[in-house]
């Protein structure tokens, strides 16, 4: 195991009608006056917008909206952000939606305070003072309510790029399962997908001696399994969105990712399927995953076997570890198309065609240097071979 530091200072306010706290909150965590930012749709339609200005009112805290924050959250809606903010006075940020809410309400705050381009930070600049944000999370997917983490789409190439830092970390986070039930069943099966994607791309270590995290891993991976065909089933199943609710944060506060080297080549290379096409990020990383770990398995082929008996019950061949490794692969493929996921590039809207301008913003994009790096660096013929698999 590798030394780390550990930093992970969110408030959790988890279960029904915490919603309705989300004023004392803001005022609690430092805020005297707020930006609500939010997608729209099923937010208004809920009635949860009405609930959460409320709630504001009741303490106290005022407050300016900005609505429109797409899926694959966009550069422009941000800029927007970071010019209201300042030109209202703002002092906290409050998401109320799924990941690419938070993620955007994320580079606002990083923006707000920052003389430069927000974008610096998702050039590599590490983000060290921001806004406090708050988060009330409505889809179960991005693990972003508890994360130091943001992902947003350059509307100026439509690329997307990560940023990272500690001072992005929300303040605190509601967490109401019932916010969750009335997603559609293909965006409930997206949320499962890049849960499991984030618990993955951990697992997927250069670094020995990781029991621990190991199990924690295994242990999500598990959970996912149990719960995502019941709330598929049954989408009013409260106990199944809890446990996938918390599994979400779980998987993506970096608990399980400390002390270990990670990969993060399959969220690289579906972030450019989303980019390019609009599709669902977790649909992309289904397409995506099965893909990335084939290509790479004989790299470390015991790792693709050890999570294959773990978590998916596959038969240890210890004559040919590679079998049980690829029927681990196998069964992943298998579960996520059983819960409503697409299994190729046609399924996506994705074009072979495009696989030469896919790879080159991949590997070149943004200053990077013909390749990307994690379990194994992959270069751009690599990319390409692993998007024809895909096909």
């Amino acid at each position: 195991m590798n030394n780390f530091s550990f930093y992970s200072p969110t408030y959790f306010a988890f279960g029904r009608d915490q919603e309705l706290e989300a004023g004392a909150l803001v005022k609690r965590f430092g805020g005297s006056k707020a930006l609500i930012h939010y997608g729209g749709g099923s937010v208004v339609r809920s009635g949860l917008l009405d609930r959460v200005k409320a709630s504001l009112d009741g303490a106290g805290v005022p407050y300016v909206e900005l609505g429109g924050v797409r899926p694959n959250p966009r550069s422009g809606l941000v800029y927007q952000g970071i010019d209201l903010c300042r030109r209202e006075g703002v002092d906290f940020i409050l998401a109320v939606g799924g990941g690419s809410t938070i993620d955007s309400s994320k580079a606002i705050a990083a923006g707000v305070v920052y003389e430069g381009d927000f974008w610096d930070f998702y050039a590599g600049k590490y983000i060290e003072k921001a806004l406090p944000v708050g988060t009330i999370l409505t889809i179960a997917a991005s693990g972003s309510e508890g994360s130091p983490d943001s992902v947003i789409t350059n509307e100026n190439g439509m690329f997307k790029r990560g940023a990272t830092g500690d001072a992005i970390r929300p303040r605190f986070s509601i967490l109401d399962p019932a916010l969750t039930q009335t997603l559609p069943p293909y965006q409930t099966a997206c949320g499962i997908t890049d849960i499991m994607a984030h618990l993955y791309e951990r697992y997927l270590t250069n670094t020995p001696e990781v029991e621990v995290t190991d199990r924690m891993i295994e242990a999500l991976l598990l959970t996912m399994i149990h719960e995502g065909p019941r709330v598929i089933e049954d989408p009013n199943n409260y106990d199944a969105r809890a446990n996938i609710m918390w599994a979400g944060m779980m998987a993506h506060n970096n608990s399980c990712g400390v002390g270990r080297s990670q990969d993060w080549n399959s969220h690289n290379i579906e972030h450019e399927l989303s980019a390019l096409y609009d599709c669902a990020h977790g649909a992309g990383l289904a397409v995506t995953m099965p893909a990335v770990f084939t290509y790479v398995m004989q790299h470390d082929v015991m790792r693709f076997a050890q999570i294959a008996v773990r978590v998916w019950g596959c038969q240890m061949d210890f004559a040919h570890p590679e079998v049980t490794a690829k029927a681990g692969i196998e069964a992943l493929r298998r579960f996520l198309i059983s819960i409503g996921m697409p299994k190729n590039f046609a399924e996506l809207g994705a074009k072979e065609e495009d696989i030469p301008k896919l790879v080159d913003v991949l590997c070149n994009g943004d200053g990077r240097p013909g390749s990307i790096s994690g379990f194994v660096t992959l270069n751009e013929e690599d990319c390409a071979n692993i998007y024809r698999l895909m096909l």
